[in-house]
């Protein structure tokens, strides 16, 4: 009996958000006397599945059918179900991503499990099996007890810290009977986001708002996210102005994130926007108007222009990292 991990990868690299739900998958294997095996879908090296052994998988299933490169979320839960039955696990960990979104309700109502999405605690084993997940925009929490003998746990990534190790996980391959239903959506064009730090998986984060005046002034939020080696975001009246593209848009109705440090350049921090981006770790707000209710939600503000700012901190960045 093993706790199943779905990982994901892109191109053949399975990125640090992966790692973090193996661990976590391995801190509640520990607990309940068991093991972790992984799950990992299409074209990947032996090698890099292997390292998944360092966060503590104990076994990798691999299904190595170049269709599943793409996202096919029916396919993606017969193998995942596939997977549980093998294995007999009764606990599957998924990430709160598109992905996870697309497939962990699939293969909860496949095995009859309880779900809970956006877990940002491993499991209270003393009281039953309780897990505590943000709701109301992560305005308040919530702790919810799954009662069902199979239980998939969607977890919110950036949620707790990776340590790598030793090990190195053994890797058979699984074969799925895959329907043609599973294939019926056709993949025809993906176009992906690229750039130096993708949003996704960035651990730093420099944001503009409508603050920033203009696109024109965009180099200075460039400029800094470049020093820092942190990602670019903005707030949604800057991509409806198409001063920025709208992946880049965080919020509530744009992308949830929870970088280590969120830096919000000209944004005045409506409800909207927080609710895509308090569950970072720490906040810096860089705003004129000092009654902006960002600051309230901030760890640590600045008064004054961003203009003017905005330089002297990259420049500052840049000494450091010269000495250092």
């Amino acid at each position: 009996m093993s706790v199943i991990v779905l990982v994901e990868h892109t191109g053949g690299i399975i990125k640090k958000k992966n790692f973090e739900a193996v661990q976590y998958a391995s801190r509640i294997a520990e607990n309940t006397g068991t093991t972790v095996t992984t799950l990992v879908l299409g074209t990947i090296a032996v090698s890099e599945m292997e390292s998944l052994g360092e966060y503590g998988a104990q076994k990798v299933l691999h299904v190595a059918d170049g269709r599943l490169d793409e996202l096919h979320a029916r396919a993606y839960a017969s193998a995942l179900f596939t997977a549980a039955q093998k294995e007999n696990a009764k606990i599957i960990v998924t990430l709160h991503d598109i992905n996870g979104r697309a497939v962990a309700p699939r293969v909860a109502v496949k095995l009859k499990a309880g779900l809970v999405a956006g877990a940002l605690s491993y499991p209270d084993l003393e009281n039953g099996f309780v897990i505590k997940k943000a709701v109301f925009s992560g305005k308040a929490f919530a702790f919810v007890n799954i009662v069902s003998d199979v239980k998939v746990i969607m977890l919110m990534a950036n949620s707790f810290p990776v340590i790598k190790g030793d090990g190195k996980a053994v890797v058979e391959k699984l074969e799925v009977n895959f329907s043609d239903k599973d294939f019926g959506v056709k993949v025809k064009q993906v176009n992906k986001v690229t750039g130096e730090v993708l949003l996704s998986d960035a651990d730093l984060v420099v944001s503009g708002g409508r603050g920033m005046k203009g696109p024109e002034n965009w180099g200075l939020i460039e400029n800094l996210a470049k020093e820092l080696g942190a990602a670019t975001a903005c707030s949604r009246p800057v991509s409806d102005a198409d001063w920025r593209p709208h992946h880049e848009h965080v919020g509530q109705t744009g992308g949830t994130i929870r970088p280590n440090l969120y830096i919000a350049v000209g944004i005045s921090g409506a409800i909207q926007h927080l609710a895509g981006v308090n569950g970072s770790k720490n906040i810096v707000v860089i705003n004129k108007d000092p009654e902006a209710p960002f600051f309230k939600a901030a760890n640590y503000g600045v008064v004054g222009d961003a203009m003017e700012i905005l330089p002297k901190l990259t420049e500052a960045v840049r000494k450091f990292k010269q000495q250092h």
